[in-house]
Parts: structure tokens; sequence; C-alpha cells
């Protein structure tokens, strides 16, 4: 009986991701992009020299974003979540058309993410060539993918 249980519930779970509301999914990407730019925040700082460097809060910052972009962020661009459909949404239409770029982006985007913890201690000087090679891929995305805040 606890078989055909726990079978039933996991059959059931294809059917909630896809009732998945475009107000769930743009409310979770926004908080996804709200702690990527934390943490990116946190690096930048530190690389600048606007933030003094510390070494666990920098390997910190790196792991976050090395966790965060573990997430299937591309997920959350269901239909209906564009910039044309929601007015909380920079998401442009063209991630619709392009959905197999926009996710070799996201896949950019985590190269650019691994090892980040690791790669930015043992001095300041670390910091900033993570935090070019991040930007690099978040600018990538963003140029084609999102709408530049006015």
């Amino acid at each position: 009986m606890k078989i055909l249980l726990a079978a039933a519930a996991i059959m059931s779970m294809p059917v909630i991701v896809h009732a998945q509301s475009v107000e769930d999914a743009i409310e979770a990407r926004h908080g996804f992009y709200k702690m990527l730019s934390i943490n990116m925040g946190t690096l930048a700082g530190m690389a600048k020299g606007e933030i003094e460097y510390d070494e666990a809060a920098a390997s910190r910052a790196g792991a976050n974003i090395e966790a965060l972009v573990g997430y299937d962020l591309p997920s959350l661009f269901v239909e209906g979540s564009s910039m044309d459909d929601n007015m909380e949404s920079a998401a442009k239409p063209e991630i619709w058309d392009n959905p197999d770029d926009f996710a070799a982006k996201f896949e950019d985007l985590r190269s650019a993410a691994a090892g980040a913890s690791d790669a930015v201690m043992g001095g300041q000087e670390n910091v900033g060539p993570v935090v070019q090679k991040l930007g690099a891929a978040c600018k990538a995305c963003h140029d084609e993918y999102r709408q530049p805040e006015t």
C-alpha cells in the first residue's frame, strides 16, 4: 500500500509543476536574481576595494552563486511571463523564440560560476577575474533577453 501511495504522489508531481502560476514563476525569478545580485555585489565591492577583502565572505558569496546556478532557472520562464504579458517581468519575448540559446547562456553562467568559492580565496586580486567572468556571462544574457531598466 505504501508503494502505491508513493507512486501516486510521484506521478502527481508533474501536474504540480505544470500548474505553476505565472505570478509564482516571476516572483521566483525575482528572488533568484535578488540573491544573485546580493552575492555579486559582495564580490564586486571587494574587487573594487569598496568593501574590505574578507576571504571567508568572498568564498561564501562564491559558494552561494555556485549553489544558485545549480537551480534550473530556465524552467521558471513559463509561457505568459514575458514583459509583453506581464508588467512585473523584464523578460523579453525573444526567450521563447530562442529557448535553446537562452538555456545555453544560463549554462555559460553555470560554467563561469564553477569554482568561484575557491577562486576568490588568497587575496583581493583574485576576486576581480571571477567578477569579470560572471559579469560577462550575465551581460551576454541580459543584452539579448532582458529589458533594460529605464
